[in-house]
């Protein structure tokens, strides 16, 4: 029987009213899932839904998108702000789907083909939610442009006269053998023939960090791989099947399919494939691998372990990266941020308040020249975002405290100069009972309390040195914190067992429904730059980063007692902030 299908709307971030299509499950029983379908670039959720009744799964809700821009969704056809800002629509549709039908993280199977396929990898990648399985079908990881150097000429076109618009070369009989599959493409006024520039360079470089970096996922995975694919190339998908850290994946080899492979007139065998692979996903719990040690094995480590390292002096690499710290000493003659950086350490709270500020200092036009480069690398562009997420989630933390009935008492427990608590204070107009700021650096005491004192805040704020990592004194802090943060600390350290002491300080120290803020960095392009030309505040050392995946970052909160609520990245996948609830007990 033909389920019956109802339209809805769900709102972004940033006002835009997104359509999507629901279909109920069939029987007098609960639900036994849910289906969340991804439409491939150009088309929307009407061309995905005749997988509703083609998987026969009578016991699942099915949910499919309009991604924006596309479909009965609002925005230019075919645009989005940015490729992020689309992954970020997914979270936000999930998070909708929880609040408006009830549906939990741990239901949910994620069909996508295609730009949608690539959109749910790294949605898994960047936010880790704990979804039960993903299938990928044909996932445009390296699309086939065919002109050479398109994608050169894309960036340096979108660097000349701004965004811009391409149109799609494929012709619908290249995607499909089915010939009403065709005709359909052809006439259906909702397939969206352009797509921005700017979509597309998102979409190559969101691919090449997740295909990079797919050992972060451990999510189970289907992937689905057409064998006569006029439009993605195979190999970024066979590398990322073989990078996955995934305990349960699957890989499949179509011969003969085009690239809509689950619109192909030959479609039964693979939909017979998901409709297995979902079931089997289905009878058992939502399990993957404890990531807390990962500090001590695994692909983070050894990335780590590389990186300390030090390289033969006289070697190639070796001898680049001795060039590039002579260029970085030269450079901190004349910049202000390159010298401060030399001085207290390019990871202390001195460098990242220089950072926040982003004002250009230097000697004479061409150190001005350097500093402004300096503040411009992608790092430091990622860490004021970071700034600004911060103050978002501190802000809804407030309000959250307040609705609770709670007293505002706030902790940042590694504040630095607490720029970004100040900051965020005054922006959400909100006056707390109590601001405690801790920090274990005699410089960012000095000049945080220097800070409270020009916002006229030292009635109720106050700068303590402090140990961000002694659990028995984070555990009897008083006043009681209500909403605390840590951000930019955690990243520093790779030990996990010292991140957990912390974190269980802090939990210890909260009542039931106060509110955690805390950041991590599961991914940065810059970390062989870092380790080998930039010193940290420890004294000199050499800055060595051991990434955390989000997976592993959420694992060790939701160990020491809270519940991630939400989450923001930025365009990158660099920094990531959380918003977690202490749960009751």
């Amino acid at each position: 029987m033909k389920r019956a299908c109802t339209e809805h709307h769900f709102d972004t971030h940033d006002g835009q009213s997104l359509y999507y299509r629901r279909w109920t499950h069939q029987g007098p029983g609960p639900r036994q899932g849910v289906v969340v379908l991804l439409h491939r670039g150009h088309e929307h959720s009407g061309r995905m839904a005749h997988l509703v009744d083609e998987l026969q799964l009578p016991g699942h809700d099915f949910y499919a998108w309009d991604a924006r821009g596309h479909g009965r969704s609002p925005g230019r056809r075919g645009h989005s702000p940015s490729f992020a800002t689309s992954v970020r629509d997914l979270q936000t549709f999930v998070e909708h789907l929880g609040q408006a039908h009830g549906v939990a993280l741990e239901e949910v199977h994620v069909i996508a083909q295609s730009v949608g396929a690539v959109l749910a990898a790294t949605w898994v990648h960047d936010y880790a939610p704990r979804i039960r399985g993903l299938t990928l079908a044909s996932p445009a990881f390296k699309v086939k442009l065919y002109v050479p150097f398109a994608r050169s000429g894309l960036k340096l076109l979108k660097a000349l006269r701004g965004d811009f618009f391409v149109n799609s070369y494929v012709k619908a009989r290249f995607l499909t053998h089915d010939a009403e599959r065709i005709a359909s493409y052809d006439s259906d006024p909702l397939i969206t023939r352009p797509i921005s520039a700017n979509v597309l360079l998102g979409l190559y470089e969101a691919a090449e960090r997740v295909v990079g970096d797919a050992a972060a996922i451990t999510t189970p995975v289907q992937l689905l791989i057409s064998g006569a694919d006029w439009v993605v190339h195979q190999k970024p998908q066979e590398q990322f099947f073989e990078r996955l850290s995934s305990p349960v994946k699957e890989r499949h080899l179509l011969p003969g399919f085009y690239h809509d492979t689950l619109g192909e007139r030959d479609r039964q065998g693979a939909v017979a494939l998901i409709r297995s692979f979902v079931e089997r996903l289905q009878a058992g719990p939502v399990a993957g691998p404890d990531l807390r040690e990962a500090h001590r094995r695994g692909p983070t480590h050894e990335e780590a372990q590389a990186l300390a390292r030090p390289l033969p002096a006289f070697s190639p690499r070796g001898l680049y990266w001795g060039m590039t710290r002579a260029g970085l000493r030269l450079g901190g003659l004349l910049s202000e941020g390159v010298r401060l950086g030399h001085a207290t350490g390019f990871d202390s709270g001195s460098t990242l308040d220089y950072v926040y500020r982003n004002e250009t200092r230097g000697r004479g036009p061409l150190g001005r020249l350097i500093d402004r480069n300096y503040l411009d690398a992608i790092g430091w562009r990622g860490i004021r975002q970071r700034k600004l997420h911060v103050e978002e989630l501190l802000g809804l933390a407030m309000a959250a405290v307040r609705r609770r009935h709670l007293p505002l008492q706030l902790l940042d427990i590694a504040a630095g100069h607490g720029r970004y608590v100040l900051d965020a204070i005054a922006q959400h107009n909100e006056r707390p009972d109590a601001i405690v700021l801790r920090d274990y650096s005699d410089l960012n005491v000095r000049d945080g309390s220097a800070l409270i004192r020009s916002r006229g805040l030292q009635d109720i704020a106050r700068f303590v040195k402090a140990d961000a990592f002694d659990r028995d004194g984070l555990a009897t802090l008083r006043p009681v914190p209500t909403v605390a943060v840590v951000s930019g600390l955690y990243e520093l350290f790779s030990d996990n067992e010292m991140v957990g002491r912390s974190l269980a300080g802090l939990a210890a120290a909260m009542p039931p429904g106060a509110c955690l803020v805390y950041t991590n960095q599961p991914w940065h392009p810059q970390l062989e730059l870092i380790a080998r030309a930039l010193t940290s505040h420890r004294e000199g050392s050499a800055w060595v980063m051991r990434r955390r995946t989000q997976q592993e970052m959420d694992q060790l909160v939701a160990a020491a007692g809270f519940r991630k609520q939400t989450q923001r990245v930025d365009e990158w996948g660099i920094f990531t902030v959380s918003l977690a609830v202490r749960t009751g007990g």
